[in-house]
């Protein structure tokens, strides 16, 4: 038997689209039909992109020709998904007044990410910007120390007919940090909708006024603070700080991963390479690579990343972070050139980024995949 064409569209159109209201040739879904004797070949095209989807719609065709033109066609349905581009959904806003939001994360603790949060902030004003710096470890706040706010209590006030917090400033920097509001020895026992719900005041409750930098010190790892952070604001760029060790190195990778996700797609500024090698007071021209040579050097290389700078281990580092007044701060020091490097190529990156990528947008996670493991290729 041969197929007549028009008949098999008269069949089709009893077909709705999914996901549409018209059938499948008023809408315009079925873009060729093609017939040689008992076999005939269906092209269509369709917007949902999901597999229910593709096998509903084949399902239909194959039943509305067999029923309604020849029940012995041999069918053959090509089905094309023309999904519109889907632009991220925006939940969290921009802060007025706030130019960059620079989040500094480690994927693991102890390889001094606050230490050098706390000296990136004060040598950028140093510099003559104005800085904020929020710190987003919920569980482990620690910036009030090294900036010798531990004692200071945030202010309320009016900020157009609201009643909004003032934070604490010193060095030159304003800061907020959930220290400010529990007792040195109270552990901060939240779950993460409640951290998150402190963090969002923190954030928007606020009286920054005009900021060239809002730095964001956030936990370690890849969790709920750090999507809270970006669902919450449109994050400039990130550094993450890393040790040369590979323990510190496979987490530094991860915390890379995270923001390169496909989900998230913060920028990622540059890896920091802390504790690169240690120096004794007595032999200042002697290094010891204690925890391994450029190791996270060479992960920015194979990251395609950039490296923002090495900072040694140095004990007046520790000391100067205790008694609340950041390394970089002692001038005419090799500390205080090695945070100003630092800092430069940071505010090089952040310029470079402005200049060749659009902002950032705060994320929406809208499905699994915004808390999934990464794979790496």
């Amino acid at each position: 038997m041969k197929l007549d064409k028009k008949e098999i569209l008269k069949a089709l159109e009893t077909i709705t689209v999914p996901g549409e209201g018209k059938n499948m040739v008023e809408s315009g879904a079925v873009t060729n039909i093609m017939t040689f004797g008992d076999e005939v070949v269906v092209d269509v095209t369709i917007k949902n992109p999901s597999l229910q989807a593709r096998k509903k719609t084949e399902v239909e065709i194959l039943k509305a020709v067999h029923s309604e033109v020849y029940e012995k066609a041999k069918i053959k349905v090509n089905i094309k998904v023309d999904a519109p581009e889907k632009k991220p959904q925006i939940k969290g806003k921009s802060i007025p007044g706030i130019k960059n939001v620079i989040a500094v994360a480690s994927g693991k603790g102890g390889v001094g990410k606050s230490t050098i949060t706390a000296n990136l902030a004060v040598t950028l004003a140093r510099m003559g910007f104005k800085v904020g710096l929020l710190d987003a470890d919920i569980y482990g706040p620690s910036i009030p120390m090294m900036l010798d706010v531990e004692r200071e209590r945030p202010l309320a006030v009016q900020v157009d007919g609201k009643s909004k917090m003032k934070p604490v400033e010193n060095y030159g920097v304003k800061v907020l940090s959930i220290g400010f509001f529990t007792q040195p020895d109270q552990a901060v026992i939240w779950r993460g909708p409640m951290a998150s719900k402190a963090l969002n005041q923190m954030i928007f409750d606020a009286a920054w006024g005009e900021l060239d930098f809002l730095l964001v010190d956030l936990p370690p790892g890849t969790g709920d603070i750090h999507l809270s952070i970006m669902q919450s604001l449109p994050v400039t760029g990130a550094v993450v700080v890393s040790t040369p060790q590979n323990v510190a190195l496979a987490d530094a990778r991860k915390g890379v991963a995270m923001f390169q996700q496909e989900s998230i797609r913060v920028p990622v500024l540059g890896i920091v390479e802390n504790m690169a090698y240690f120096t004794p007071e007595e032999l200042p021209d002697n290094k010891y690579y204690i925890f391994g040579r450029e190791g996270a050097k060479n992960l920015s290389e194979d990251l395609d990343v950039p490296f923002l700078g090495e900072i040694p281990l140095v004990q007046s580092i520790r000391e100067a972070g205790d008694v609340g007044r950041p390394a970089a701060l002692q001038t005419a020091t090799p500390l205080e050139e090695a945070f100003e490097n630092l800092t430069k190529n940071v505010v090089r990156e952040v310029v470079g980024r402005n200049e060749n990528l659009p902002p950032t947008e705060a994320i929406k996670i809208t499905t699994m995949a915004g808390c999934s493991a990464v794979k790496k290729k």
